[in-house]
């Protein structure tokens, strides 16, 4: 699916394409609508440079319990921990 934006609204928003594009992607994640693995591939950046991102804004990483387990469990296959 494709989302076509026009070109009023982009002038209206006063944003360039990749920006309109880069807040888009910001509000779904900050809305749990998107991964942030999948944010930062639609983004065309890495994880980390997309977490910097969000620390510069102030936006909190979504991390659950879940999520923590499976980096105990990856730590501990590593012989980290």
């Amino acid at each position: 699916m494709s989302l076509v934006i026009s070109d009023d609204i982009l002038r209206a928003s006063g944003l360039s394409e990749p920006d309109l594009l880069l807040e888009i992607i910001l509000l779904l994640f900050q809305k749990e609508k998107l991964s942030l693995g999948k944010a930062s591939e639609i983004l065309g950046m890495t994880q980390m440079r997309f977490q910097h991102l969000l620390d510069e804004r102030e936006i909190c990483v979504h991390y659950d319990v879940a999520e923590f387990r499976e980096d105990v469990q990856h730590l501990n296959q590593k012989g980290w921990l």
